[in-house]
């Protein structure tokens, strides 16, 4: 997969090109995702309020610059008070509402869910190298062209982001087969951790660079530069990265030999359909898809309603403090490369079964989590409290990288893309309805008590999604994992 140079060749393991490539691909792919909910800030035309405590952060860093919302209609930025017709200029402010608004911000997930399911099979039929690349390329054209959508008309500006979600939706399912081709099984977790931490660091980096930009330069770099990020990725990607070692030009026969043979028979050149119907009657892989639903659901819970209970239920006004607001995603990010590499030890030095490993890990990816939650109503009085709780929570779910973010490569290494593109599509949906129902359950005071029952009920998902995972869950390869020679399809290489 990786450098096609004499200079380094036989220098750099390629595999490991491939792991660093796999981080920075899913660092782009999260920048793409999150970067326009700081820009439609400064898009948007300021919107008087009679609330008198409205906040709204146009950059996270330490020289942070706050926009206040006052109840007689003006603006108040760095002890400066604007009216609201003449705003900060940061490029042209068009007239969307809250509701078109949010309409932008979902379009992207309802393009990454038509894609999420077919990428799987796609990438197993014609290869990761250029399904990524090409992808990456597309999604730099697109978000470059965003400043002329929205001067078009807002159907283009949700068109626009509808298309990057659909583009965006092939790129885990497909690193995910990336690794079943490229990485050992001794070294799958730290690779599955690059790509919840490259993830994660995506989010964490992307939202201070946005408003950096928008801030000294306007809300149009805010695109541009991305889109320039996103197009250098994919061009780095299709120049390095080859379908499977067997294919790459610069390999070290030593290095392909040792690659392939640690696949044993598990995985084949062959390719043949995927045995979805065989895999959703599997109780491994059932017990798989709650466990990987339940910490989507609490990961997409933090991230979009943390924040707001913080703000309404304890006054905390989180976004003054970019680094505070981080805390629970870099805590979840080093914790998947910490748990990553212990699960590579473990499985390195045989300690215990794969089965036993990815089963007795639960107790940190699930039951600590849902206890943390179910604790928190209690203890969470001090604002402190809350985000050590918070941080804790997701520092713990870290372990997702050796239980549910894995262990599809174990059941099926030849479909590990399709079964996490099935897993994917299903999780994906918790981006709509964790906020669904946050505002059922807070919808009359958003108070403690309300809010009480929300934790309790992703705690409950946590804890239960564990426990089915404990009792069905499986390390083991699957017999619909093997592929019938005299049935597959002919082609030994990428055939798209």
């Amino acid at each position: 997969m990786i450098v096609c140079t004499n200079i380094v060749k036989g220098t750099i393991p390629k595999r490991l090109i491939v792991t660093i490539m796999i981080f920075v691909a899913c660092t782009a792919s999260f920048m793409l995702r999150v970067h326009i909910s700081i820009n439609l800030i400064a898009m948007v035309k300021p919107i008087s309020t009679t609330s008198t405590n409205q906040t709204i952060v146009l950059a996270v860093n330490s020289s942070n610059h706050t926009v206040n919302l006052s109840s007689n209609g003006t603006v108040e930025k760095s002890g400066l008070v604007y009216h609201t017709e003449t705003a900060v200029n940061y490029g042209p402010r068009y007239d969307w509402n809250q509701n078109v608004q949010s309409h932008i911000l979902g379009a992207y997930f309802y393009g990454y869910l038509l894609t999420s399911l077919p990428a799987g099979p796609l990438a197993e039929r014609c290869g990761p190298r250029r399904l990524i690349g090409y992808s990456f390329l597309l999604c730099a054209l697109a978000t470059a062209l965003f400043p002329l959508f929205a001067a078009i008309d807002v159907w283009a500006v949700l068109a626009g982001r509808f298309l990057i979600g659909l583009l965006s939706g092939c790129v885990y399912p497909t690193l995910h087969n990336v690794i079943s081709r490229w990485i050992p099984p001794n070294e799958k977790s730290k690779a599955v951790a690059c790509i919840a931490g490259g993830s994660t660091f995506g989010t964490v980096i992307t939202w201070p660079f946005a408003g950096l930009l928008i801030e000294h330069f306007g809300w149009v770099y805010a695109f541009y530069v991305p889109a320039i990020l996103s197009g250098l990725v994919g061009i780095v990607w299709i120049w390095v990265v080859s379908d499977s070692p067997s294919e790459h030009k610069t390999i070290t026969k030593t290095e392909r030999e040792f690659i392939e043979a640690s696949f044993g028979s598990t995985v084949s050149k062959s390719k043949a359909k995927p045995p979805i119907c065989k895999a959703l009657t599997s109780l491994p892989f059932v017990a798989l898809v709650l466990s990987h639903y339940s910490s989507f659901w609490g990961l997409n819970f933090f991230v979009t309603q943390a924040p707001k209970f913080m703000n309404e239920v304890l006054g905390f006004n989180l976004a003054n403090a970019g680094f505070l607001s981080s805390l629970p995603y870099l805590a979840r990010m080093f914790s998947g490369f910490m748990f990553g590499y212990i699960g590579d030890l473990l499985r390195r030095k045989e300690i215990m079964s794969v089965t036993f490993l990815r089963k007795s890990f639960t107790v940190f990816s699930h039951f600590m989590p849902g206890a943390f939650l179910i604790a928190l109503p209690f203890i969470a009085q001090d604002p402190i409290v809350t985000v050590s709780c918070i941080v804790a929570c997701l520092g713990f779910n870290g372990a997702s990288t050796i239980t549910n973010l894995v262990n599809a490569q174990d059941l099926a290494p030849n479909f590990a893309a399709t079964l996490y593109g099935m897993m994917n599509f299903l999780a994906t949906t918790a981006g709509f309805l964790a906020p669904m129902t946050v505002a059922f359950f807070t919808s009359e005071k958003s108070t403690m008590d309300e809010w009480k029952y929300v934790f309790l009920l992703t705690a409950g998902f946590y804890i239960a999604s564990g426990g089915i995972f404990t009792v069905f869950g499986s390390g083991k390869v699957q017999k619909w994992n093997e592929i019938n020679e005299q049935q597959n399809l002919p082609a030994t290489k990428s055939t798209c």
